[in-house]
């Protein structure tokens, strides 16, 4: 995938596009005047449910793609999307769209759409302070926690075949696992695994190992051949960046540590098809 920075002529792209509101029919979700959108529920600084409450940069993004949907805020019905249901809940029809550190890959492309990319995050190592564990070959004869239809998982077992691969159903599980010496490592995206790192209950017990895989290209995940929403949400997108927004998000929810790649960050969508 090409990857280019965004211009200034996003401003114009955006004006002239003019986006139209969809609310008031149930064109979002069949929920009626309402909008379905899948999220993580358990991903501190990514997306993350605390109560009635729901925080984190996917979160923010969706929330404002759907406002340039026509959806304001109460108007989101928020539903768990956990790695391995995320394509299901689009081709079902249960959410318009879902948000969920969702990697562009071609295996999915055969199932669902993608509007973007609005985020290139790096695939990394979620160890305990003083493992020892500090790149790939550390890795050898270890226990690695992944998540079930994650990407992370299969390309780290191809790099490390000696690897002991273990997949959970959610990332908090292996968190849990990892504090408690179940397991040794943890992978999936920088974003996530900082995300963890920070957390309050965690916080000076873990350390993010960068630098052990490829790009994670996040992308938004929408039924199957619908170019016409596809276009709206990457118009949403380069307005969210074009106004600052993008940029806010990052950085309150990603934290000030966080080591964004900014010769990747932010990228330009690709076209719909």
């Amino acid at each position: 995938m090409q990857i280019r920075k965004m211009g200034g002529v996003a401003i114009v792209a955006v004006a002239a596009l003019g986006l139209s509101a969809c609310g008031g029919d149930d064109s979002g979700s069949g929920s009626g005047g309402k909008i379905d959108i899948g999220i993580k529920f358990d991903q501190p600084g990514i997306g993350l449910k605390q109560g009635d409450k729901y925080s984190g940069l996917d979160v923010d993004v969706a929330k404002y793609v759907a406002k340039e949907l026509g959806y304001s805020e109460d108007k989101i019905n928020w539903k768990a999307a956990p790695s391995k249901q995320r394509e299901q809940l689009i081709k079902s029809g249960q959410v318009k769209m879902v948000v969920a550190s969702y990697s562009i890959t071609d295996a999915r492309k055969k199932e669902v759409s993608f509007a973007g990319p609005y985020f290139i995050a790096q695939q990394a190592l979620l160890v305990k302070k003083g493992s020892g564990i500090t790149n790939l070959q550390g890795l050898q004869g270890k226990k690695l926690c992944s998540v079930s239809g994650s990407t992370s998982a299969t390309k780290l077992k191809a790099k490390v075949p000696g690897v002991n691969l273990q997949e959970f159903d959610t990332y908090s599980k292996c968190t849990e696992a990892l504090v408690a010496g179940r397991i040794d490592a943890e992978t999936t995206d920088d974003t996530i695994l900082s995300g963890y790192a920070n957390q309050d209950t965690y916080k000076g017990k873990l350390e993010v190992v960068p630098g052990v895989g490829g790009d994670e290209i996040y992308g938004i995940g929408i039924k199957k051949g619908d170019k016409a929403t596809c276009e709206k949400i990457n118009s949403a997108l380069a307005k969210m960046v074009a106004d600052g927004s993008w940029k806010k998000a990052v950085t309150d929810n990603l934290g000030a540590d966080y080591k964004l790649d900014a010769a990747k960050n932010p990228p330009k969508q690709d076209t719909c098809s």
